[in-house]
């Protein structure tokens, strides 16, 4: 049999989410102040990408670098730190699967004496919310030493397997939130910047700024052209991460079936 490969306690492989959180904030406002020092005020890059004009338009209520371009950045980089914690969980387990922790000779049967040192190699690699595939070795031979009964064995893995693939799907609540808000806040922006440049008309005068009107137009307009580019690549990360994660709880179940449940006798 194959030994296992050693890895860390699945408690400390994965960095603390408040950690990632400041990290991830702090590697926004480097995205926000990088074009600000480089790109001079009213550059049109500046302008699409943060809002920052040379004189802020008339009437308008931010005041830069309080823009709703700035805001949904933050909100973007935010979303990056939650991938990122969920790709680090993910390259863990996928370390798991590749750790043989589980006799894989087609030609062994597993008995009662034989599961205390296979639980023993699992023990430390999972706790509760990490370690998808020691968790459930773990729980398969608890229940199969206490019921001797290899059809509830497979019962409580199924049952298992239901309860990590929900957890799963409640770790990408809030980046399902934010793949909704920033468009979302783009589209506030767009009608905070079709106010403004209404607000130009004046009934009472003769003649009508056209070509002020049309420029605010224009650039009201940036905050949803922005937001759909940030949510676009949001979106791709997510289901890209997620579809990985959950293939791995796939594969996690198959291999426990396999190369446990598969070849348990209670003779």
């Amino acid at each position: 049999m194959t030994e296992p490969t050693p890895l860390p306690a699945a408690a400390s492989r994965v960095p603390p989410a408040w950690l990632v959180r400041v990290l991830a904030l702090l590697c926004a406002l480097v995205f926000i102040a990088l074009p600000s020092l480089l790109l001079p005020a009213g550059d049109p890059v500046a302008v699409l990408l943060l809002d920052h004009h040379a004189l802020p338009p008339p009437n308008s209520p931010f005041v830069y670098p309080f823009t709703i371009q700035n805001l949904m950045h933050l909100l973007l980089f935010a979303g990056f730190g939650e991938l990122f914690v969920r790709w680090r969980v993910l390259r863990d387990e996928s370390a798991l699967l590749a750790a043989h922790l589980l006799p894989e000779d087609p030609r062994v049967v597993l008995q009662s004496h034989d599961l205390p040192a296979i639980r023993a190699r699992v023990a430390g690699r999972h706790d509760g919310e990490q370690g998808v595939l020691p968790g459930l070795i773990d729980l398969c031979i608890l229940q199969f030493q206490s019921s001797r009964s290899v059809d509830q064995v497979v019962s409580v893995l199924n049952s298992s397997l239901e309860l990590i693939a929900h957890r799963v799907d409640l770790c990408y609540a809030m980046l399902r939130y934010l793949v909704w808000v920033i468009p979302t806040i783009g589209f506030i922006g767009t009608v905070i910047g079709i106010a403004l440049a209404l607000n130009l008309i004046d009934p009472s005068a003769g003649t009508q700024p056209l070509g002020e009107i049309a420029k605010a137009l224009g650039v009201s307009f940036y905050t949803t052209l922005v937001a759909l580019i940030e949510s676009a690549i949001l979106v791709l990360l997510l289901n890209l991460v997620q579809t990985r994660e959950e293939r791995i709880i796939n594969q996690a179940g198959h291999y426990t079936l396999v190369n446990l449940v598969n070849r348990l006798y209670a003779g």
